[in-house]
């Protein structure tokens, strides 16, 4: 099985790209994050010509997650146990959606910014992952990956210059902590080894093309998905207008091989 998970920023603006993108790897599973759309304004056609089955949720034209797979999309679970919310309302936002797809649970996973470290975004933010982790310790016992945008470099090494982001959130202690909890607790980052390259470049002042990269995107495994991973990448060209026309998204996909 090849899986692979995209923040597209926009599933409605990019998706002549993703579908091109599960085309040119041959992608079984893609996890989708920032579809800023409700499911019934997708254009999905073109998906399920091609062969493939996509779940969907988003309320609004802020965040949104989405499966697209092709070999199966079963037990679709919107939200995770527990799953905080934001505002003054306190609204459950559209970050987390599972299914089981191949006989492995995926979960897309859209982790919020958290802004400022003095902003309440930010005390939502490890919140919605402290709540995030306590569910997850359900699932460590199947097959079962937790992919997507995490909003966090866990190391000094994902951030291209860790000084300028002092104060700034990503790299604060307590996010690193709050990632570092799912890894003490049994997950496992399958990428990093076999792809350490940024997965984020911003828009501002030609950051892709200086390689002023963030490491955001990863795929943290139960010890039997993790077991079966043979390799993983980033699809930089993606993210490369030189190589492909048209207005990337600020994310690269990360893709990641499992054996049968």
């Amino acid at each position: 099985m090849r899986l692979a998970t995209w923040n597209v920023n926009s599933l409605r603006t990019r998706i002549g790209r993703v579908e091109a993108f599960l085309e040119r790897h041959d992608i079984d599973v893609l996890a989708v994050q920032e579809t800023k759309a409700r499911e019934d304004q997708l254009p999905l056609m073109g998906l399920q010509a091609r062969g493939y089955e996509v779940a969907a949720h988003g309320l609004n034209q802020w965040n949104g997650v989405a499966l697209i797979s092709r070999v199966g999309l079963e037990e679709v679970t919107v939200g995770f146990p527990g799953q905080p919310g934001y505002g003054d309302t306190a609204e459950v936002e559209a970050r987390a959606l599972g299914a089981t797809c191949g006989g492995v649970r995926v979960w897309s996973l859209y982790v919020p910014n958290g802004r400022k470290p003095d902003d309440p975004h930010y005390v939502y933010k490890l919140d919605w992952l402290a709540r995030l982790r306590e569910a997850a310790g359900e699932w460590l016992d199947t097959p079962t990956a937790l992919v997507g945008d995490w909003n966090i470099c866990p190391t000094d090494d994902d951030v291209f210059d860790v000084k300028q982001f002092r104060n700034s959130t990503h790299v604060t202690p307590a996010e690193r902590a709050a990632f570092q909890a799912f890894l003490d607790g049994g997950w496992s980052e399958v990428t990093r080894d076999h792809a350490p390259s940024y997965t984020y470049w911003d828009y501002y002042r030609q950051r892709f093309e200086r390689d002023r990269g963030l490491k955001i995107d990863f795929v943290l495994g139960s010890a039997s998905f993790a077991e079966r991973v043979t390799g993983a990448f980033i699809d930089r060209e993606e993210r490369d207008p030189s190589v492909f026309p048209g207005a990337p998204s600020d994310h690269a996909p990360v893709v990641v091989d499992l054996a049968d």
